[in-house]
């Protein structure tokens, strides 16, 4: 049989790593983001960041804080600010689930994965999530280290 062809176009840019361990996700979902052509250019050099940022519902439309993206060097002229809210486009329904989940039960809108999709658009998956009390962290990170322990074991042949 043939092997699949993977795509050459998708491409991860940035990854909030820390978001799983600092947060309870809850449901998770795809947005398109809004963004000038400078900023594209220096996130196909892969240079940004957006490990301290978060999404907000702000005056009926869905907001990106504090995402680092790299100024482009060599479009000095027509340049980003490197820090600035960026819109992330979502449709009218999901906006308002986003709403609930924020306003009403006091989530979190946290960026997952910033990346290049199949058609080479910027994509940001973001999550809807409740943070994580200390003994919650230390309960998975236990889960988790018990998991890797029996894997280890059932290799091994004991």
């Amino acid at each position: 049989m043939a092997k699949k062809e993977q795509n050459k176009n998708y491409k991860v840019i940035a990854e909030n790593r820390r978001a799983r361990y600092d947060y309870a996700i809850e449901s998770d979902l795809e947005c398109g983001i809004q963004l000038m052509g400078s900023e594209v250019k220096s996130l196909r050099t892969g240079q940004s960041n957006i490990a301290e940022s978060y999404a907000a519902v702000e005056d009926g439309e869905l907001w990106l804080t504090n995402a680092y993206i790299a100024p482009y060097d060599a479009g000095r002229t027509f340049g980003h600010e490197e820090r600035r809210k960026r819109k992330l486009l979502v449709s009218r329904k999901e906006l308002a689930r986003l709403w609930n989940a924020t306003q009403r039960e006091g989530m979190t809108i946290v960026p997952l994965v910033m990346y290049f999709n199949d058609r080479g658009l910027v994509k940001l998956k973001i999550a809807i999530a409740k943070g994580k009390k200390l003994h919650d962290k230390r309960a998975t990170e236990a889960k988790r280290d018990w998991g890797r322990q029996k894997q280890r074991l059932l290799r091994e042949g004991i």
